[in-house]
């Protein structure tokens, strides 16, 4: 038997230490834990919904990011396609579309035999457990395997773990329209003229919007991505126009400012700004949404504008409010979570977007991200919970410290070193905007 000294105290059993760490989603930072395990030579499976890697990216992959190259790539990943031939796309300080991140660096990742043998794509995680145990029972839970229960094409089905990785992202559960953090009334009556964040306008689904009103709702750059795309489809397609809804006064989250070293993302403020100002794109603050409507072939915002009752009609709607952590499958974990945030206790003060921007995150790891459930760790994207200012290069470090934490490596996972980018303004008003930094 193996002790770990390590706080909370975690004891693996030689049964525990049989089986593998599970990672859940295999996104970037689920790729970059796996390349970590790998190097340690900790097995580990992978569990993911899509029939692909990075398949929530590939939604979106039409996206231009934020980040450079240098950013974006996990160290322990790139150590392991380079010993194969991989040779990393040039940096010359372009940030790469979504897809481009896949199809040069995510898919060759997960196609390294080392860790495609281990991944199940078309597997979803539903609940996550201990065998044998709910939350309620103490004695010998650290000792106890992690029980996941998945649903597969087959049916639901269960694994066990020594340990778990959550880094299952937030992509798929978007906040609601409502300021109130529920889904507005009348939701369910106009399901269709609501859709998810970063629609492929110009593309895919040019024919869905080319000729008609879309309203964007939310203050955050996965707005200010949609509008600068329905914009340029408004002059080439007739009678096709653009509105931007947010709830405050100003959506300070797109502001363009001198000081961001994320070039791309200063732009793209400077963009809407330009938009706003010719007319082409139409702006409406201060507008508190609560209820929602069919009308004609379209939608009604029904709500307040400035203290006053107010209606908006568009034909469609994209609910760009940003994104909550899926924590209905960790019911039976006992997790340490903000009351604000929805983010590890020690991580949320860290991270509150009233206080901090993406370069301003100090660094951390497997100390700020534990749970009283030990040898659980939600990393990435769902780590920050509603906070709005996750950079991949965080993700990576907390990821390499979590590894090196169930490696019993203690030295090397309270080394937490990590250098961001000056990204100037980013944040303001909780749960109104998306993603800010990638």
């Amino acid at each position: 038997m193996t002790l770990l000294d390590l706080t909370p105290r975690t004891v693996v059993t030689d049964r525990l230490a049989t089986l593998p760490v599970v990672i859940i989603g295999a996104g970037p930072i689920g790729l970059a834990a796996a390349a970590n395990l790998v190097e340690r030579g900790i097995d580990f499976t992978i569990l993911e919904s899509g029939q692909k890697a990075a398949s929530s990216i590939r939604l979106w992959g039409h996206t231009r990011l934020f980040s450079p190259w240098r950013h974006l790539i996990d160290p322990a990943s790139r150590r392991l396609l380079e010993a194969a031939g991989w040779t990393a796309p040039a940096d010359d300080g372009r940030a790469p579309a979504g897809q481009e991140l896949v199809d040069d660096y995510l898919a060759p990742l997960a196609s390294l035999p080392q860790i495609r043998s281990r991944i199940r794509f078309g597997t979803r995680v539903v609940a996550v457990s201990r065998e044998g145990m709910d939350r309620t029972r103490t004695a010998g839970r650290d000792t106890t395997p992690f029980l996941i229960r998945v649903q597969t094409e087959e049916g639901l089905g269960e694994l066990t773990g020594r340990a778990v990785i959550d880094a299952s992202g937030t992509y798929g559960s978007p906040n609601p329209l409502s300021s109130s953090g529920l889904d507005p009334l009348g939701t369910s009556a106009v399901n269709g003229a609501v859709l998810h964040a970063l629609p492929d306008v110009l593309g895919t689904e040019r024919e869905r919007f080319a000729g008609r009103h879309t309203t964007v709702v939310g203050a955050g750059h996965s707005a200010a991505n949609t509008l600068i795309a329905l914009a340029e489809l408004a002059t080439t397609e007739p009678d096709t126009r653009v509105t931007w809804l947010i709830r405050n006064a100003s959506a300070i989250r797109v502001s363009s400012s001198a000081d961001d070293e994320l070039a791309d993302r200063a732009r793209l403020g400077s963009r809407v700004d330009q938009l706003v100002d010719a007319g082409i794109i139409e702006k409406i603050d201060s507008f508190e949404i609560a209820t929602l409507e069919p009308h004609g072939d379209g939608i009604r915002l029904i709500g307040t504008r400035r203290g006053d009752p107010a209606t908006h009609d568009t034909d469609l709607a994209v609910g760009a409010t940003g994104f909550r952590p899926d924590l209905g499958m960790l019911r039976e974990i006992r997790l340490q979570l903000d009351d604000i945030v929805e983010a590890p206790i020690r991580l949320a003060p860290l991270i509150d977007p009233n206080l901090h921007s993406c370069g301003t995150v100090a660094p951390h790891g497997f100390d700020e991200l534990r749970h009283p459930e030990a040898g659980f760790f939600v990393v990435g994207m769902k780590s920050y919970g509603r906070a709005p200012t996750f950079l991949l290069a965080t993700g990576y470090e907390q990821v390499r410290s979590v590894v090196a934490w169930l490696d019993g490596d203690m030295r090397a996972a309270t080394e937490v070193q990590l250098t961001l980018p000056a990204t100037g303004v980013c944040s303001t008003d909780l749960g109104s905007g998306s993603t800010c930094c990638s």
